[in-house]
């Protein structure tokens, strides 16, 4: 006897799993904001410890100090992370006839940086404070700003490329690239004494949430979907 085939599980459409995932990362950056702002002992002992080992390290070790100043100030740098943005805007505006999903993208980036200052403000935590510093930063802490960019920006293209069926060798390599940026700005940033380790769970938490509700908008009915781009 012939087996019939099993028939395989509907898919979660795209726009309702972006929404899932839109509440729980709320729901954590809301918590994590939370312990920051009354400042939960426990947090501060882990903040505390974690950068004045990773601080004594970035002070004796001055090949790697040098390579992770270049990394974060030129390469995961949030003007080069929204000059990428930039470009595959134009790239999708002008020779893929996609305006909306160009539009889209702009304004995600430009939302996202507006929300990270705001959030800064609001919180006004102090950053690490050291006798003999390897770099320095400006604003406040919370949220590292590095990293929510390099978040949002690479997980923007990332879906770009998911949606257009890019290949797997294209879809393998940018997958790494943007696993090693997120990851490695973060690292860079708590390194080089200019963040605690909570900012940069917050950049991630707070960049995986902006480029989940701009997924859940991009597929909302009459949205992206009918966007060149997006076939």
């Amino acid at each position: 006897m012939r087996r019939r085939p099993t028939a395989s599980p509907p898919r979660t459409p795209p726009r309702r799993a972006a929404l899932r995932a839109a509440v729980v990362l709320a729901v954590c950056s809301a918590l994590l904001l939370a312990v920051v702002v009354l400042r939960w002992h426990p947090l501060v002992v882990v903040d505390g410890d974690v950068s004045v080992t990773t601080h004594r390290w970035a002070v004796s070790d001055h090949g790697v100090t040098h390579a992770f100043r270049v990394l974060t100030d030129w390469v995961w740098d949030p003007l080069t992370m929204r000059l990428l943005c930039a470009a595959a805007a134009v790239w999708l505006g002008w020779r893929r006839g996609a305006r909306w999903t160009a539009l889209w993208l702009v304004a995600t980036v430009a939302l996202a940086a507006a929300l990270q200052q705001g959030v800064k403000s609001a919180v006004d935590r102090p950053r690490p404070v050291w006798p003999d510093p390897v770099d320095r930063a400006h604003y406040a802490a919370f949220p590292s700003g590095h990293v929510m960019t390099a978040t949002v920006v690479c997980g923007l293209l990332l879906w770009l490329l998911h949606r257009r069926g890019a290949g797997r060798v294209l879809w393998r390599t940018a997958v790494a690239v943007a696993a090693v940026s997120v990851a490695g700005v973060g690292l860079t940033r708590v390194w080089l004494g200019v963040h605690w380790p909570s900012d940069v769970l917050g950049g991630w938490l707070l960049g995986a949430l902006v480029v989940a509700v701009a997924v859940a908008v991009h597929e909302r009915p009459g949205g992206g979907g009918t966007d060149p781009a997006s076939e």
